[in-house]
Parts: structure tokens; C-alpha cells; sequence
């Protein structure tokens, strides 16, 4: 597999997370949705950083992966990632908690962090 090929996969994969978040969110399937969010996020942010770097990087987090593009496109990362961090410190944490812990997601929660997956992945496409 050629790498865009790998990259287009990725995207592919995340975009199917985000579908399905949107989905489990009209189910009122909060946990779910803020899991498959999160996932759609973080394997989109993964596929920009395979397209511009060439690797993966071993992370599992959003702000992680963040980081790693600020280093290629500098302030503009910074800027979204100022805006946002409480949000994205929480989408981070949904990786784990929504499936592990006991926490649960409240309607609001999970919109709003479905919402932000979105976000993530919009921004990332215009980098």
C-alpha cells in the first residue's frame, strides 16, 4: 500500500467514526458518541501527520498529535489549541473514560465534544 493510500484509509476510517458519532448522538448513545468521536479525531489527526511526516506518531492523544503539527505548521495550531483547551482536555480524557470509567456523558457533554471532533478534523483539513 502506497502511502497516501495509507493516509486515504486513514481518513476514510475517521470520517466513519464521525458518522457514526453523529448517529449514536441521535440514539441519545452519549458514551458512545463522545468514543467514536474522540477515535474519528484522533485517527484524522494521525492521517495529517502521516501525509507531512511520514510516520504515526505512538500517541493516543488529541492534544499529543496537536503538538506534532505545531511543529510543522506553527501558530495557527496554537491559536485553535487556545481556544479550545478545556474541550480538547476533555475529548483527550473521553478515550479512556467512555469506555473504562464511570463516567457518563450528559447530552450537553456529548455534543459538545462531538462537535469539537468535527472542529479538530475541519481545521486540520485546511492546514
Amino acid at each position: 500500500m502506497t502511502h497516501m493510500n495509507e493516509v486515504s484509509l486513514l481518513r476514510r476510517r475517521a470520517r466513519g467514526f464521525l458518522d457514526a458519532s453523529l448517529e449514536r448522538l441521535k440514539k441519545k448513545d452519549y458514551d458512545v458518541a463522545v468514543f467514536l468521536a474522540e477515535q474519528g479525531a484522533q485517527l484524522f489527526l494521525k492521517s495529517k501527520i502521516l501525509e507531512v511526516l511520514g510516520e504515526i506518531p505512538r500517541t493516543h492523544s488529541i492534544r499529543a498529535s496537536l503538538a506534532v503539527l505545531r511543529n510543522v505548521y506553527g501558530s495557527r495550531i496554537d491559536e485553535f489549541v487556545k481556544e479550545r483547551r478545556k474541550l480538547l482536555e476533555d475529548l483527550d480524557d473521553a478515550y479512556l473514560l467512555s469506555r473504562y470509567f464511570f463516567k457518563t456523558y450528559t447530552a450537553e457533554e456529548a455534543c459538545d465534544l462531538v462537535k469539537l471532533a468535527w472542529e479538530v478534523v475541519e481545521f486540520v483539513e485546511k492546514l
